[in-house]
């Protein structure tokens, strides 16, 4: 019987590495990253918008699509797969994230954690086990543990939080029922090396066949990520993919790939663009700046994604302006397009021998991975 999944490791240059993640709907090529579709949707965008952006993974989010429409009723209608009309590979987070971040309005135990939705107000209870029903009703085919994050300074919670994560993660592994999803193990502990060593170990101990490291970009410097990145990257299994989870802007591509990472998520591409901003090799440009009023030029001369082929800055500060949806629709384009194709240009310049060159040419300071 062959293996849902396997992963292949096709080249390397340093920690940088390019390779190919088989699944049930797909393969994904690594580096990869993943737009975020919370609600089963990307935000502004159809499925058919996606595939034209050769989109391989995106990422759908377990704690709302369990508060709405359901998961047994997404179960019913035959999945996620089918619910949103996407034939590739989806991932779903367990909610752990979510969950920490309704701060007053949760209380954790080491069994699990009662929260009320930011919906309605109603008591809800999640723990691992309910996680992994749920993420199975929806029937992702890359699935997370579920996990505790908590503020990546507070060392005493810190702690009390990792070993809770240790724990449900080894009941999300008895809990799974189907073996056509791939179950992730997290590594947590902050920005404390001995914390992240200790995690890593843990989890890379409990036979997972992916990681994902959690616990980043929520207030740590770079400087503090990137150290976690690499005392983790020296300890995870080479074997397995690695997922940065939530981290998404291109140098955070960059000095992830350079210290190991093969997936990355982010809200970041079409939540600027829902604010007016547009992503460029040099920054971002705010749209509705008077500057772009009668600017004739796209976005970035000479990219190749679909708004930049065919409006100019002055139509789509135009559309902002006018409040018309279909700003929010092309700025996201772009700035999917955007993550994408750096993400494609970084791995080709793995698989020809050339990432540090590439990384040069591009932006000389990430060529010291700052």
């Amino acid at each position: 019987m062959t293996e849902p999944f396997t992963f292949e490791v096709l080249a390397r240059q340093g920690r940088a590495r390019a390779g190919i993640l088989h699944t049930p709907h797909g393969d994904i090529p690594t580096p990869i990253f993943a737009p975020v579709g919370t609600q089963a949707t990307v935000k502004a965008l159809t499925p058919a918008q996606l595939i034209e952006l050769d989109a391989k993974l995106i990422l759908s989010n377990t704690y709302h699509l369990y508060l709405r429409p359901g998961d047994e009723l997404v179960a019913s209608l035959g999945g996620l797969h089918q619910f949103m009309a996407w034939n590739r590979p989806i991932l779903t987070d367990s909610g752990g994230f979510q969950v920490f971040s309704l701060t007053d309005m949760r209380k954790v135990d080491d069994d699990g954690v009662t929260f009320k939705s930011h919906i309605d107000g109603s008591t809800h209870r999640l723990t691992p086990e309910k996680s992994i029903a749920i993420q199975e009703n929806l029937g992702a085919d890359i699935i997370m543990a579920f996990d505790e994050c908590a503020s990546p300074y507070d060392r005493s919670y810190l702690e009390k939080a990792m070993n809770r994560t240790h724990l449900w993660a080894e009941r999300c592994l008895n809990a799974q029922t189907r073996r056509d999803q791939a179950l992730f193990g997290i590594v947590q502990g902050g920005i404390f090396p001995d914390l992240r060593q200790q995690s890593a170990e843990t989890i890379a101990s409990l036979g997972f066949p992916g990681h994902a490291i959690g616990g980043l970009s929520v207030g740590e410097t770079k400087e503090e990520m990137h150290r976690v990145l690499e005392l983790v990257d020296a300890i995870l299994p080479e074997s397995k993919p690695r997922y940065l989870m939530g981290v998404g802007t291109p140098g955070d591509l960059v000095n992830g790939i350079r210290r190991g990472i093969d997936i990355f998520d982010c809200v970041l591409p079409t939540r600027l663009a829902r604010h007016q901003a547009a992503m460029t090799p040099t920054g971002r440009i705010n749209l509705l700046n008077a500057a772009n009023a009668r600017d004739d030029r796209p976005i970035v001369t000479g990219c190749g994604c679909y708004t930049c082929q065919h409006f100019s800055r002055a139509y789509l500060r135009h559309l902002i302006i006018a409040k018309e949806m279909l700003s929010a629709t092309l700025v996201s384009i772009h700035n999917i397009y955007t993550l994408l194709q750096l993400t494609r240009d970084l791995r080709q310049s793995i698989l020809e021998g050339r990432f540090d060159e590439f990384c040069i040419e591009n932006d000389p300071q990430l060529a010291t991975g700052e």
